[in-house]
This record gives structure tokens, C-alpha cells and sequence, in this order.
């Protein structure tokens, strides 16, 4: 056979291809006399012919054909040929392949060659695709290595022990003995090898991090270094841009981070040095940015002193001021990492933050914005809410749902008074449009509904922004509900922070029959225009407009808006007598109660420590006969509202449970039951007698003491009683369960059932796991709500099958009524 062409010769023939099938074609050709080689069994050209299909694999063409003929290569005694073979496997053999366990016998005799490069070779090869087995195999040989004196061994031993560590992390102990002696050697290339060993070491064992900590005293070692690095002078081997081997600088910044996070001697020992890069590094050039970038990350990661932060934010300030893209945002994100820890010191550098809200890049607005956003408090709150109108009314509309979002969450937290919350608020919905987020909605309703004094106000703002555009829809949506509440005071005229207005019922009906007909509307819109307009028939006299209207819709191919108008059409018909007890104005709006009495709440600089008050339950202030044919509207007068947070996890038998427990409630209007006999208790049982009075709950409900309510099978539940503050209706019980048993008991769920005239409120309890021989406990808080202020006292229900767990037995409770007989 000819001589096959060299690989110079190759690259130059497929680099003449004018189109993509003329380099296939010659690809393929060249393909099929390799082949044809590799069957000849041509050990003269086998080299040759590998290097070309290398070549051709990292051009995308397949090339597996040759991972056998690179193993004969690698087992070949000529150095040329072994370089090929082991560039080969690198590039075409990997652990998914069986193949490759047929080289780990050549690769355990190159690592003990007489040849230092043909040990290089191996050492490269096993560190980029070794597998777990052959890692197993070969370790022992690399620790040998990893103590040789030869420095070129000695780093390619070090990053080979790396990928044995990942690949067989329970090996790490072998190399801790060569780690001694690694950070003494002069050799920089076998001390940022040995780094990055140390490193891998320390990230993937808590035990080697507190050995290196304690023991082996390893951040003296790398302060040394470091230190010797900054001070020493010009070394034309290791300058890079005037600073002196950045690469190592940069990995013993990283090791410093891993060994001083969370120990207080170990960061006081690299305070110094530390503050020293901070102050000494060259920034004109990327090189001094990159390391000063570390090192401020280092200083945050540690337990380093409050100066040395303040000079870390700093270093971000300047960032922030780099003409180099990159730079910024990286300052912009770190400097977000930080705002919570040391809020006052990126608090300085505020303007400059701002200020990239107006840079062209996308990535650096985004995260100028959500600093921006981490930034607002109480004290800067006017002048960032102005900067950042002017930022939603100038960015990208990918921006402005985020934006908005943002604004309404500070404002709502920071406000400084109702009456800019609500100018801001308006601000937003006709800024940001129909980018406003759908949820803002019904947050921003319960906003203006708990702002009682600023509704003549917001009513008349919003009807004016109505008449000004109504494309805006979570704009109109918001003005529609208000002035279906609040109509009789937009007619009215009143309104004591600005000029009224003078509109006629009929013009206020126009525009909301504007908005049903429009073609701009939404059927969400329309929703809410069809039922603000229902609601102003109990604040106008023109009620007979609103029927017609109303009954217009019935008709509606709109499924939603039918069902509205033919309900609508109802109430004014049959439910004529209850329509103005179910249009009247929405109560406020009551937030969320949390489940503890505090919760300390962190805002932005400022640590804002504070009880949140038990929030009152909803009671009935319905007259006795609209609220019974209310229920009767409903479809039951015997509804118990019972209200629980979170439905705890349950075994799948006790599916029947909450029914059983409900039979004694008389749902149904049958008899009631004979009561269960109650647990014998050494307290009085009559544990919610102070809901008869408010006098009498302030000095009964404070002093019953704790008590066992339940002692049985090892499980014992305790009740603890308090006052909820300032509702003194609202009595607020703290269960305490344990178990004395050997076993954990699983699937703890605890139930109560109250009358029909009681409200409950069962919040999540903390596990549903309770702790055995009494080693924890789990607490769930019940509030009860006496509206009627009936005398009651508490008993156990009898257990039964259906309330068997598969570690406990579990018996709910129920507050009964007390008889007449007592």
C-alpha cells in the first residue's frame, strides 16, 4: 500500500472544501483508507493514522473505529506512538465504555517507568477519564508520585489524586500523609496543584477540613505564601500584567474562604493578610480585578472584622464605576449576596447603584433593579420610589411586571402614610399598564379597603384615571371594584384631601357600561364591572337602570358572566329582602395571622422586632333572620366554620374521621347524642367559661393553669391557655403532645370539633412525628372564637378504630355546650 498522507497535508486538502458535502466526501475517503490500513495491521503508518482521526473527531466525524488502535499505540515502547495512543483515549474513550479497563495494566506499568514524561502521560490520562475501578487500581501508584521529589511528577500526581477524590471519595485518606510536605515545595506549579488538592479535600469532608484547620495549621502556611506572592518582586516566569502568579493568588484566596467560614481563629489569622491584597492590588488591570473580586468574597464568606467588610463593599463601589461590563454586574450580584448582613455599608454606595439602572446592558439593569429593591427602607423610601417610577416609566417591558411587583411589596412595607401609598399605588397601575401582575389585584383591593379614611380620595383618583384610559385592565379592574363600594361617596361630592369632583349617578353607570361593552375589556373586566354595578343598586336610586342592565347579561355567551347576571337577577327577584345585607360594603381586610404569636421580621437595615396581634376571627353581625336566610341561600343552616391552616398528613384509614367526629354536631338536625363521659381532670372543666364576658376572660382565662387533657399509651397531651391580645373573644390554646414510649409515633394528627356557634381556627402543628422517651415534644395552636359568648367545657371523644395510627392511639376533642342542669 502507498504511503498514507500526512496530517499537515490532510487539514490542508479539508480547508480547499468549498461546500459541506465536498469535506464529507473527503472525509469519508480518508476515513475508508484508514480503516483499510488499521485492517492491514500497518504498524508504520498506525500512528500517523490515529493523529488524522483525531483530527477528523474534533471536527465532528466519527472516529470510534480507531479506540482499539489507540490502545496498541499506548502499549507501544516508542514515546511517540504512547503520546498519540494517550491523546486518543483521552479523546475517544471515556467510563461508559468497557474498553477502557483494557488499558489500566499499561497505564499502571507507564506510571512506573523510568521516564519521567512517559509517567506524565499516564498521570494526564488517568486524571482526565479514569473510572471508578481503575481509580481503586491505580491510587496506590499515584500516592507514590505524589511524594517524589521531581516537581513535574509531582503536579500531575497532585490533580490525578483530584479525579481519584471525586470519582472515589472514601480514598482520601490515602493522600492525607503526601499532603504534609505539598505547600513547603518553591515550585509554583506544584503549589497551585497542591491548592486545588487541598481544596477538594476540604469541600468534600468536614473531617479533613477540621484536620487541616487544627492539626496540620494550614492557613499560617497559605498567609505565608500569600504573603511572600504580594511582597516579592518582579519574576519574569510568574508576572502576569505586574502582579506575581495571580492563578495561585486567586486559589489560596478560595482555600482561605473554605478554612476560616464559620471558625473564629482561622479568620482572625488571615485578617491581616487579607486587608493587605484589599490595599495592595494593582486595579488597572483585569488580573488585579479578578483577585480583588476573591478576596472580597473570602472577607464576606469569613467571621472577618466589621472594617474589613466595609473596605470589601468598598472594592464593589469601585467595581460598580468600571467602564468593563462584566465588572459591574459581577459587582451588582455580590453586592446583592451582602445587602442583608451589611446593609448600611452598600447603603453609601446607593447613587452609583441607581445610576446602573440606566446602563444599555439588560443583565446589569436586572440587577441594579433587585438591588435597588434590597436597598428601600424606611428612611430612603420617597427618593428610591422616585428613581424607580422613573425607571418603570422608561424600561423594557420585560422589566416592568418585575418592576411593579417590587413597588407595590416596598411601598406596602414602607410606606410613609396612606396617602402616598395610594398616590404611589396609582402611579404604578397607570405607568406599568397591563403589565401588572394579575395577583397585585386583589392586594391592592385589600389596600384600599383597609385605608377607611382615604376612600372618598382613591375612588375619586381612580375614577378620573378611568375616564382618562381604560386598555390599562388591572387599572380598570381596581377601579371598578372601588367605585362599586365606595359610588355613594364619589356622587357625593365630599372628599377632604382634594377638590371633588361633581359626577351624577347616571355618569358613573355609563362608564361602567362603557367598560362592559368595550372592546378593550377583558372578560375578568367585565366581571368586575357587571358586579360593581350590582352593587350600586344599594347606593343609587337608579335601580331600575341596574335591572335592566343586569338582566341584558343573563343572556351572555360569557359562561361566567351569565352565571353572574342570572344569580344577579335572583337576589333582585326572589332574594329581594337579603340584597342589601349582601351588597353591603366589604369589612377590612384582615392579613394572614402567622402561626406563632411573634414573628421577628427583618427589613431592610432596620431589625424590626414586633407582636403581631392575633388577628380577630370574622363574626356574624347579621340580624338573626337575614343570616338564617343567608344559609338558607346557601343550601344549610347548620354550617360549622371551621378553619384549619394546613391539612395535616393522615393515614389512608382514617378517611372517615372528620364525619364521625362532626356526627355529634348534629348536622343533620337530628337528636343530639348522648355526651361521652369525660376524662377525669383535676382542673375545672369548664375551660372556656371566660367567652361569657370580657371581664370575666381577663381574670379567668390568664390564670387557668396548664393542664393534661389526654395520658394514655404513652402519648400525654397538655393544654395551655392565654388571651388573645386585643381580641379577648378569641381564646388561644397551645397543645403540647409527648411520647414516653420506646417508639417514634407517626402520623400524630390531633382534631377538635366545636359547636355551631363557636368558630375554630387549627393551626399547623410543628411535626407529625412525636419524639419517643419524651425526648420532644410537638405543639399545635388552636384559636377559639365565642361569639355568643356560650359557657362550654371540653371532653375527649372515645376512640375508635378509625382513629388508631400505626404508632398511636389518637383521640380528638370536642367542646360541648353546657346544660342548664350544669
Amino acid at each position: 500500500m502507498p504511503a498514507p498522507i500526512r496530517l499537515r497535508e490532510l487539514i490542508r486538502t479539508i480547508r480547499t472544501a468549498r461546500t459541506q458535502a465536498e469535506e464529507r466526501e473527503m472525509i469519508q475517503k480518508e476515513c475508508a483508507a484508514i480503516r483499510s490500513s488499521f485492517r492491514e495491521e500497518d504498524n508504520t503508518y498506525r500512528c500517523r493514522n490515529v493523529a488524522k482521526l483525531l483530527y477528523m473527531h474534533m471536527l465532528g466525524y466519527p472516529a470510534h473505529f480507531g479506540q482499539l488502535e489507540c490502545l496498541k499505540l499506548i502499549a507501544s515502547q516508542k514515546f511517540t506512538d504512547k503520546r498519540i495512543g494517550y491523546l486518543g483515549a483521552m479523546l475517544l474513550l471515556d467510563e461508559r465504555q468497557d474498553v477502557h479497563l483494557l488499558m489500566t495494566n499499561c497505564i499502571k506499568n507507564d506510571l512506573n517507568h523510568s521516564t519521567q514524561y512517559v509517567q506524565g502521560l499516564s498521570l494526564c490520562t488517568l486524571g482526565c477519564m479514569g473510572s471508578s475501578e481503575m481509580c481503586r487500581d491505580l491510587a496506590g501508584e499515584v500516592e507514590k508520585l505524589l511524594k517524589t521529589s521531581n516537581s513535574y511528577l509531582r503536579k500531575k500526581a497532585a490533580l490525578c489524586a483530584v479525579h481519584v477524590i471525586r470519582k472515589v471519595p472514601e480514598l482520601m485518606e490515602m493522600f492525607l500523609p503526601a499532603t504534609k510536605n505539598l505547600l513547603s515545595e518553591k515550585n509554583h506549579g506544584v503549589l497551585h496543584t497542591s491548592v486545588v488538592l487541598l481544596t477538594e479535600m476540604c469541600e468534600r469532608s468536614p473531617d479533613m477540613l477540621s484536620h487541616f484547620r487544627k492539626n496540620e495549621k494550614l492557613v499560617p502556611q497559605l498567609v505565608r505564601i500569600l504573603k511572600n506572592l504580594i511582597m516579592s518582586g518582579y519574576s519574569p516566569e510568574h508576572d502576569v500584567s505586574g502582579i506575581s502568579d495571580p492563578f495561585l493568588q486567586v486559589r489560596i484566596l478560595r482555600l482561605l474562604r473554605i478554612l476560616g467560614k464559620g471558625d473564629d481563629d482561622s479568620s482572625e489569622a488571615m485578617n491581616d493578610i487579607l486587608a493587605q491584597v484589599a490595599t495592595n492590588t494593582e486595579t488597572s488591570k483585569n488580573v488585579g480585578n479578578a483577585i480583588l473580586y476573591e478576596t472580597v468574597l473570602t472577607i464576606m464568606d469569613i467571621k472577618s472584622e466589621s472594617g474589613l467588610r466595609v473596605l470589601a463593599i468598598n472594592i464593589l463601589g469601585r467595581f460598580l464605576l468600571n467602564n468593563d461590563k462584566n465588572i459591574r454586574y459581577v459587582a451588582l450580584t455580590s453586592l446583592l449576596k451582602t445587602v442583608q448582613t451589611d446593609h448600611n455599608a452598600v447603603q453609601r454606595h446607593r447613587s452609583t447603584i441607581v445610576d446602573c439602572l440606566k446602563d444599555l446592558d439588560v443583565s446589569i439593569k436586572r440587577r441594579a433593579m433587585e438591588l435597588s429593591f434590597a436597598l428601600v427602607n424606611g428612611n430612603n423610601i420617597r427618593g428610591m420610589m422616585k428613581e424607580l417610577l422613573y425607571f418603570l416609566d422608561s424600561c423594557d417591558p420585560d422589566f416592568k411586571a418585575d418592576c411593579a411587583s417590587g413597588i407595590f411589596l416596598a411601598a406596602e412595607k414602607y410606606a410613609p402614610s396612606k396617602r402616598w401609598h395610594i398616590d404611589t399605588v396609582m402611579r404604578v397601575l397607570t405607568t406599568a399598564g397591563s403589565y401588572v401582575r394579575d395577583d397585585s389585584v386583589p392586594n391592592l383591593i385589600q389596600l384600599i379597603t383597609n385605608s377607611v379614611e382615604m376612600h372618598a380620595y382613591t375612588v375619586q383618583r381612580l375614577y378620573k384615571a378611568l375616564l382618562d384610559d381604560i386598555s390599562q385592565q388591572p387599572l380598570v379592574q381596581v377601579a371598578s371594584w372601588c367605585i362599586g363600594e365606595y359610588g355613594d361617596l364619589l356622587v357625593s361630592g365630599q372628599c377632604e384631601e382634594e377638590e371633588p369632583i361633581q359626577v351624577s349617578e347616571d355618569e358613573v353607570l355609563d362608564v361602567l357600561e362603557g367598560l362592559l361593552v368595550s372592546n378593550l375589556s377583558t372578560p375578568v373586566t367585565r366581571a368586575y364591572s357587571l358586579t360593581a354595578i350590582m352593587k350600586l343598586s344599594t347606593r343609587f336610586s337608579s335601580v331600575n337602570r341596574i335591572k335592566k342592565v343586569v338582566s341584558i347579561y343573563g343572556s351572555s355567551i360569557d359562561v361566567e358572566l351569565q352565571q353572574r347576571a342570572v344569580e344577579y337577577n335572583a337576589l333582585f327577584k326572589k332574594y329581594d329582602h337579603m340584597r342589601p345585607a349582601l351588597l353591603e360594603r366589604m369589612p377590612i381586610m384582615e392579613k394572614t395571622a402567622t402561626n406563632g404569636p411573634t414573628d421577628i421580621a427583618q427589613t431592610n437595615g432596620e431589625t424590626d422586632s414586633t407582636i403581631l396581634d392575633t388577628k380577630h376571627l370574622p363574626s356574624i353581625t347579621q340580624p338573626a333572620s337575614q343570616a338564617n336566610d343567608l344559609l338558607d341561600l346557601l343550601g344549610g343552616n347548620d354550617v360549622v366554620p371551621v378553619i384549619q391552616t394546613t391539612v395535616p398528613t393522615k393515614p389512608a384509614s382514617a378517611g372517615g374521621e372528620l364525619l364521625d367526629l362532626l356526627g355529634d354536631l348534629s348536622l343533620t338536625g337530628g337528636p343530639t347524642p348522648t355526651p361521652a363521659p369525660s376524662v377525669p381532670m383535676s382542673q375545672p372543666p369548664f375551660l372556656l367559661d371566660g367567652l361569657s364576658s370580657q371581664p370575666i376572660f381577663n381574670d379567668i382565662a390568664a390564670g387557668i393553669p396548664p393542664m393534661t387533657a389526654y395520658n394514655k399509651n404513652g402519648l400525654k397531651i397538655e393544654f395551655t391557655f392565654e388571651r388573645s391580645n386585643p381580641s379577648p373573644n378569641i381564646a388561644v390554646i397551645t397543645i403540647h403532645a409527648t411520647n414516653s414510649t420506646e417508639a417514634d409515633m407517626t402520623e400524630f394528627v390531633f382534631q377538635a370539633a366545636v359547636p355551631k356557634t363557636f368558630q375554630l381556627q387549627l393551626l399547623s402543628p410543628s411535626s407529625n412525628v412525636v419524639p419517643a422517651l419524651n425526648q420532644g415534644s410537638v405543639t399545635q395552636v388552636i384559636r377559639v372564637l365565642n361569639p355568643q359568648k356560650v359557657r362550654c367545657y371540653c371532653e375527649p371523644r372515645p376512640h375508635s378504630a378509625s382513629y388508631r395510627s400505626r404508632s398511636s392511639e389518637i383521640s380528638p376533642f370536642i367542646l360541648k355546650p353546657l346544660q342548664k342542669s350544669g
